[in-house]
């Protein structure tokens, strides 16, 4: 078996799929470090839609955005390099985030168009459905893994401000609820036990 360094994700869009709206913001975080994170925001791409819905929930301006964003194939090379500093040494990293199917797809789209591959491969694991996993006993539809139904369960004391890092971050906690936090796996993910 591959040893792993699971690594949370968070973005922010300007739509809904990687040809209807920019990606605009990422933030990420191993799951057992999470104050080893980055945050890129990136230059929107001016052929692409903006949803006025969209940016109510971010609050990221496009005017600003462009003046001061970063070309997208630069940020997806210092996330990538980034990556190669936190992912512990002969591990692969996995992609973790809430929703993994609406995050993964804007990444890898955005890898693979700007530097013609994807450190994390083709597939991500969703919190939402580790939670589901954990206590399919009490859960009986996908309905009931919702952000807030899983806080209720794993309090985390941080804020989601739709800031890309800060909700990647609030994820990782999330997860690492979700896990217990101790144990073998945390020690392969190398980090230290929690308490």
């Amino acid at each position: 078996m591959t040893a792993e360094t699971w690594i949370s994700v968070d973005i922010e869009t300007s739509g809904p799929t990687p040809h209807t709206g920019s990606l605009l913001s990422v933030g990420a975080c191993p799951v057992f470090e999470p104050e080893r994170g980055i945050e890129i925001r990136l230059r929107p791409d001016p052929g692409l839609p903006w949803m006025a819905e969209a940016e109510a929930i971010h609050r990221l301006d496009r005017v600003t955005l462009e003046r001061e964003g970063v070309e997208p194939a630069a940020a997806m090379a210092a996330l990538e390099q980034w990556l190669e500093h936190v992912v512990v040494p002969g591990t692969r990293p996995v992609f973790v985030a809430l929703n993994a199917t609406f995050d993964w797809m804007f990444v890898a789209d955005a890898f693979w168009r700007h530097l013609g591959r994807n450190p994390f491969g083709v597939s991500g694991l969703d919190v939402k459905a580790l939670f589901m996993g954990r206590h399919l006993d009490e859960i009986a539809a996908w309905a009931g893994t919702s952000r807030l139904r899983m806080l209720e369960r794993y309090p985390v004391d941080l804020p989601h401000t739709h800031e890309a890092l800060d909700d990647a971050r609030e994820q990782a906690a999330i997860v690492r609820g979700i896990l217990g936090g101790t144990g073998t796996f945390a020690r392969s993910q190398g980090a230290q036990p929690l308490g």
